[in-house]
């Protein structure tokens, strides 16, 4: 059974590869030349890193840093240690994505809220992080809302880390 590629005139089909032989790599170049631009324009790679200050290149994060700085976590825990997960690298860079590309696509659309609010998945993450950092007096304490749901920490500490 022969297909429609084949069908065409030798001339057609060295068109169509000839379309795809140029059009292929200006469309990748044109894809990776913007991405690279945003990228180093939003400074990228500083979201790598450990270092508070990125999480205000992004000016609505200004008042959550400033927050933080007077906060009593100020002296022992960087943004990271709250907002992404103990454990593997995989883990931590796969939260650092999902919230990178939620932000990006966010702050470039224009559609986010004038008060930035966590959401679901991230305050999971953070309170994974509460419960790991103070295993000690939390490994205790099971108070539950309901016979399957415990209360979350952030349920009684929600401003603990940028309004405390």
């Amino acid at each position: 059974m022969e297909n429609a590629f084949n069908n065409q005139s030798p001339r057609k089909r060295s068109r169509k590869k000839y379309l795809l032989v140029v059009l292929m790599p200006v469309l990748t170049g044109a894809f990776v030349g913007t991405g690279s631009y945003t990228f180093m324009y939003a400074n990228g790679a500083s979201y790598l890193s450990n270092d508070p200050n990125a999480c205000a290149n992004c000016h609505v994060m200004n008042d959550h840093l400033s927050a933080w700085q007077k906060s009593s976590h100020h002296a022992v825990a960087t943004c990271n240690d709250c907002h992404a997960p103990h454990g593997s690298l995989a883990g931590k860079y796969f939260v650092k994505a999902v919230n990178g590309w939620n932000h990006s696509l966010a702050f470039t659309t224009g559609n986010f809220p004038d008060e930035m609010r966590i959401t679901d998945f991230n305050r999971s993450v953070t309170e994974g992080a509460c419960r790991h950092c103070h295993s000690e007096l939390t490994g205790s304490m099971h108070a539950t809302v309901t016979a399957t749901e415990e209360i979350s920490c952030l349920h009684c500490h929600d401003q603990v880390g940028h309004l405390e």
